[in-house]
C-alpha cells in the first residue's frame, strides 16, 4: 500500500532546516515538484500549525504533516524526508522531530488507510536505522519493496 504512495523522488536524505517551518516547506516541495500538493498545501500545514500547535507530531522524533484535502492535495502521495540535525516543532515529549513524512490525501478515507500503514511501518527500529544510513532514496525504496505488506 505505502508503496504506491511514494516515488523515489520524493523522498529526501541529509536535509538541512534551522526551523520547523523551513522542514516543513523543504519536506513538502517534492510533492509540489511532483504535482501531488499545490503550494497552498504546504501554507496550510504551516498556518495550521501555527493555530493549533504541532498536532501532527506523533512520535518520538517523527512528524506526519498534512493538510485537509480541499487545501491543494492533488494526488495521494508520501514524501519522507530526513534531517541530517532534528529541529524542535514545540511538541513536548515528541521533539525533536528528525523524520519527516510529509502526507497528501485526497480524501479522509485515504487518510485514515495511510496512516493506519504507516504505523506498521514507524514500529520497525530497522526503518529509522535504514533512513538514518542511506545516502540514496532507491535504498529507501527497496527497504519498502522488502519490508511491504501483501496487498
Amino acid at each position: 500500500m505505502l508503496e504506491s504512495l511514494i516515488k523515489k523522488s520524493l523522498i529526501r536524505l541529509g536535509v538541512e532546516a534551522n526551523n520547523r517551518e523551513e522542514a516543513i516547506i523543504k519536506a513538502a516541495t517534492p510533492l509540489v515538484e511532483e504535482g501531488m500538493i499545490e503550494s497552498r498545501y504546504i501554507d496550510a500545514i504551516i498556518r495550521s500549525m501555527n493555530e493549533n500547535g504541532p498536532y501532527f507530531v506523533l512520535l518520538p522524533s517523527v512528524a506526519l504533516p498534512h493538510a485537509r484535502p480541499e487545501e491543494g492535495a492533488l494526488q495521494n502521495a508520501l514524501g519522507i524526508t530526513c534531517l541530517t540535525q532534528p529541529v524542535v516543532f514545540g511538541s513536548q515529549g515528541n521533539d525533536p522531530v528528525k523524520y519527516i513524512f510529509t502526507l497528501s490525501a485526497t480524501n479522509d478515507g485515504q487518510h485514515l488507510e495511510s496512516l493506519a500503514n504507516l504505523s506498521d511501518l514507524f514500529e520497525e527500529p530497522s526503518f529509522f536505522e535504514m533512513l538514518d544510513k542511506a545516502s540514496d532514496p532507491q535504498e529507501v525504496m527497496d527497504y519498502l519493496e522488502r519490508n511491504g505488506e501483501e496487498d
